[in-house]
């Protein structure tokens, strides 16, 4: 049987060792809030001030109305006009430009006569996320400028047209995808990490033999470590939240407690991760290090943070599995854009809640309380 005496004691010994390691609170309280705040500005994919050259070769009030609207778009810089074609391919080589735009002779007289005008765009494919996205924002602003000629009764109208709406990210901010995907990261990362340190201190203090010699049960002494770290886990959690809906105006439209609740799994999963490394390993040094590979890029490249999951490789879809990452950050992008409830995340709620189960499990089979 657990007693509440026993667990209050080794939570009591770990908050008092912890409030003499400065560099552990450091992590604890500091690094989640750098880290929140340098990858929110850092990480970024959307696309603005899109450096756009010029060849009207057309010059009529048509092509000026053309290049008006790339400018209006708010996507778009023009910041040269050409004189010709091969103008263009000294820019692009030297990065000067990332668009160019290329409006023929008969522009104008093509619209006139109601036939289809042709636009050539030259993108840079260098960087071939980046250019599949000003080649979406020249298509869009295309279609806007015959839809205005549509109107005008200069070019036909199409059979049909397709409305679009965008739901949850109405603004298609990728921080707002970034930032609740970091609530997930970097949580995985700090809880780990900091309990990493807890078993490896004690062999590293000499104070293995006095915590062998105390009558508590192995089990109580992972979950008395654990307590702490879980507390400030949770505060983390709290923290970085406030900071992405105040600073980067993230929205929040779910319930706070279910996403405390469901953060609180996902933590005692992460903590008993970190202290199933620090039993292993018996090294602060070597458990960071283990910490840090087990969990930083596990967390950053298979969780469908930075890359989406359905286009990867089967064998590393099938990997993704066991990230627990991957879970909670369907949790926190529902809670903060879609707020969704538990009918929509008991799936995730009940993977992450085996996670913690594994966790603890790990780290007590593991933690032995005797000298070797």
């Amino acid at each position: 049987m657990l007693s509440r005496r026993r667990l209050w004691a080794m939570a009591r010994k770990e908050v008092i060792q912890l409030r003499r390691d400065t560099r552990s609170l450091a992590l604890a309280f500091v690094l989640p809030v750098l880290l929140v705040v340098l990858f929110g500005y850092a990480i970024t994919w959307d696309v603005d001030d899109i450096a756009t050259a010029v060849v009207d070769q057309d010059q009529s009030s048509r092509s000026r109305d053309l290049i008006d609207a790339f400018r209006s778009s708010g996507y778009f810089t023009v910041t040269r006009s050409l004189e010709r074609p091969g103008d263009i391919e000294p820019l692009l080589d030297r990065s000067a430009i990332r668009l160019a735009l290329v409006i023929p002779p008969d522009f104008s007289a093509a619209i006139l006569a109601g036939r289809p005008a042709e636009l050539q765009a030259i993108v840079d494919g260098s960087d071939a996320n980046t250019a599949s996205i000003i080649l979406g924002y020249t298509q869009a602003v295309a279609l806007s400028y015959s839809s205005a000629l549509r109107l005008e009764g200069r070019v036909r109208a199409l059979p049909a047209t397709a409305e679009s709406r965008v739901w949850y990210n109405e603004e298609l901010s990728s921080r707002n995808m970034i930032v609740p995907g970091l609530v997930a990261v970097i949580m995985m990362i700090i809880a780990a990490m900091l309990t990493s340190l807890t078993i490896a201190r004690e062999w590293e203090r000499g104070t293995m033999e006095q915590l062998a010699a105390t009558p508590v049960h192995r089990f109580e002494v992972v979950i008395g470590k654990l307590l702490p770290y879980l507390a400030i886990g949770l505060i983390d959690v709290v923290v970085v939240t406030i900071i992405g809906v105040l600073l980067f105006g993230v929205p929040f439209r779910g319930n706070a407690l279910l996403l405390m609740i469901l953060a609180t799994a996902f933590l005692i999963g992460a903590l008993g991760l970190g202290m199933f490394i620090s039993a292993v390993a018996k090294s602060q040094v070597l458990a960071t290090q283990l910490a840090m590979i087990a969990t930083f890029l596990p967390a950053f490249l298979l969780s469908g943070f930075m890359f989406a999951i359905a286009v990867m490789p089967a064998p590393l879809q099938a990997v993704t599995y066991l990230v627990p990452a991957r879970y909670f950050l369907v949790v926190t992008r529902g809670i903060f854009l879609k707020g969704v409830g538990v009918e929509v995340l008991r799936v995730q709620g009940l993977l992450m809640i085996a996670f913690a189960i594994v966790g603890l499990a790990l780290a007590t089979r593991v933690f032995q309380k005797r000298i070797l």
